[in-house]
């Protein structure tokens, strides 16, 4: 038996909630098919979800295709919870995007597209909804290929399109028209039967297309388009066959050394951690010691795997497998389980760029509100938590409104705790203006503690983050001397100058010591945090803020009124080009100004303006 882990991924509402029911429905997983607007889905479990209707955590499911065992993910649509596809993205073997034939491509299909694109991720693409009023073929069609990729070929014909009677026809070897198309993709990137075709193309079999098709979807280079409706089941058969036919099978070797991610972790009744892992290599066995995180190792109290839709207790779990492990203390989202797997794990999308205080109704809740959001942070490791102890505020990061609700909800559901919100605003961050050196010498100077430090503050390139650095020598003091310098200068560039977090430099430790045998790993705590703001101080800081890459699609005739507003709202366009009477302007504009131009764009293009943005980078504050 075989092992697939497949995401579903699209952007909200183009039915990937009701493909994955429908999937399960088709392999006899469950009796009925759940409906995402009554709430009785698989995979939207949590009461949000059912009640909103959207997906708002991952969820894992499997079925039986052949001789493979899917698991299946069903990932978030919206883009406030992009953090879930984030983290997923690293677990699978293929996926499915979802797009709605109605709606067409949308801002989020475009950057997961992106994303699996640049990962390699074999990807097959669904276009839901055939059924419905305003369905599109040709014209979507067009747009899969300008806007997604040019690598796509249908994988079949729809009847009835637009109408509750549609009906989609599998393309055969009969098809010539197919053949054709399929042939031109697949000879583009393979040269040998780019030479079989023009000798004899009549020799070069649909087999042969098809073992052709199968060996550059595996490669990420073609994405066959499937057409359907998850609500009526027709065309799900189609796309079944090409999950079975065309996506890889997990690999590895089960007698090799453990290699697997922590994608997912939740609590268990008796508030447990639970790990969801996917396993790369080796074999996990109940009882063993697993080596996790940062040198971390617990030992395996309890395991299970997933089998026709839900998981169930085993006593190991192997490579391809999806483990939901107990007993790992302290293991967080993103550990490596014994040796790290080949290939970034993070960074497929951009950070948070909104945040928003939350406050305590009952002023006694401050500590459990902490330690509460703490938790969820454990859970969602981009929910960055900022505390101002000054202000005594604790702040979160989101990408969107949304997740207020969401981090609301969880709160008064599993924490009994009642919060309220400040007005969201955009993250932003200090960068060094320049270089700056402070030091502090032990029992001089009004230095209280029993240590010396030497702090440098220097600029880095954009997007390098933070590094710490010696120029001291190693054994000057203990390590743990250093390790407790190291942290707390890392916590306290969080918190930066003027409560922002400080990115972009290198902090060089150029002076050291300490009285033995007195001296404490706390001494250096409780010095590090003086020293670095008086060089961070002496270096001066730039504030920058978040910029929106923006992809916009308005009428010709309403360019004219629109441009002022632009450039009111401070975008600048870097692109723009006219295609017959549409103009696409394409530039950037800070993050702050995004909400007001959604909210006029609208009425400045008599609601046929297309707006798409995406995080692009860090810049000083302009004015």
């Amino acid at each position: 038996m075989t092992t697939l882990n497949l995401g579903i991924l699209a952007h909200v509402d183009a039915g990937k909630t009701s493909l994955t029911e429908r999937l399960l429905y088709a392999a006899g997983v469950i009796e009925a098919v759940g409906s995402v607007d009554d709430g009785s889905t698989q995979t939207d479990s949590l009461a949000l979800e059912r009640r909103r209707g959207i997906t708002i955590k991952s969820a894992v499911v499997s079925f039986r295709l052949g001789d493979a065992t899917v698991n299946l993910i069903d990932t978030p649509g919206h883009p406030d919870f992009i953090a879930e596809v984030e983290r997923v993205l690293c677990v699978l073997d293929g996926a499915v995007l979802v797009v709605s034939a109605v709606e067409g491509v949308q801002a989020q299909t475009r950057i997961l597209m992106r994303t699996l694109r640049r990962l390699r991720i074999p990807t097959l693409v669904f276009v839901n909804k055939v059924d419905r009023r305003g369905a599109r073929y040709d014209g979507l069609l067009r747009a899969l290929a300008e806007r997604l990729t040019p690598a796509i070929v249908p994988m079949g014909r729809v009847r009835g399109l637009g109408t509750r009677h549609a009906a989609v026809t599998p393309y055969g070897p009969a098809d010539e028209d197919f053949r054709a198309a399929l042939a031109d993709l697949l000879t583009r990137r393979d040269d040998d039967l780019l030479a079989a075709y023009v000798e004899d193309e009549t020799a070069v079999t649909h087999a042969r297309l098809g073992g052709a098709l199968a060996a550059q979807v595996r490669q990420g280079l073609a994405h066959p388009v499937f057409f359907g409706s998850a609500i009526t089941g027709t065309g799900v058969d189609a796309l079944t066959a090409g999950i079975r036919d065309l996506l890889p099978r997990a690999g590895g070797d089960p007698d090799g050394p453990v290699s697997g991610t922590v994608f997912k972790i939740e609590r268990g009744a008796a508030g447990e951690r639970i790990a969801y892992a996917r396993l790369f290599n080796g074999t996990v066995r109940v009882r063993d010691a697993l080596r996790y995180g940062d040198k971390r190792e617990s030992k395996v109290t309890a395991l299970s795997v997933f089998d026709r839709g839900r998981a169930v207790p085993r006593g190991r779990a192997g490579p391809g497998d999806i483990a939901r492990l107990w007993g790992l203390v302290g293991v967080r989202i993103g550990d490596s389980l014994g040796e790290p797997p080949s290939g970034d794990a993070t960074g497929h999308f951009a950070p948070p760029t909104l945040e928003t205080v939350v406050v305590p109704r009952r002023r006694s809740d401050r500590g459990a509100l902490h330690a509460a959001l703490t938790e969820l942070a454990e859970q969602d490791p981009l929910i960055g938590l900022r505390q101002d102890d000054l202000r005594q505020e604790i702040s979160v990061s989101l990408y969107g409104e949304v997740q207020k609700e969401v981090i609301q909800a969880t709160l008064a559901g599993e924490f009994g705790l009642d919060v309220e919100f400040r007005d969201t605003t955009t993250i932003c961050v200090e960068r060094p203006a320049g270089t700056g050196e402070a030091v502090a010498v032990g029992q001089k100077d009004g230095n209280p503690f029993l240590a010396t430090i030497g702090l440098r503050v220097d600029p880095a390139p954009a997007g390098s983050g933070t590094r710490f650095g010696l120029e001291v020598e190693l054994g000057c003091l203990p390590y743990a001397f250093f390790a407790a310098v190291e942290e707390t200068v890392r916590a306290t560039l969080r918190r930066g100058l003027s409560g922002r977090q400080v990115v972009d430099c290198t902090v060089t430790m150029t002076r050291a010591g300490y009285f033995p045998p007195a001296s404490t790993a706390g001494d250096f705590r409780g010095l590090t945090p003086s020293v670095l703001t008086a060089a961070l101080r002496r270096a001066g800081t730039v504030v920058c803020e978040p910029l929106q890459r923006f992809h916009l699609e308005v009428p010709e005739d309403t360019y004219g009124g629109l441009a002022p507003v632009l450039a009111r709202l401070g975008a600048v366009p870097r692109t723009t080009d006219v295609h017959g009477t549409v103009r696409t302007v394409e530039g950037e504009i800070p993050a702050a100004r995004v909400h007001e131009l959604e909210r006029r764009l609208p009425g400045l293009t008599h609601g046929e303006g297309l707006l798409e943005c995406a995080f692009e980078r860090y810049a000083p504050m302009r004015g």
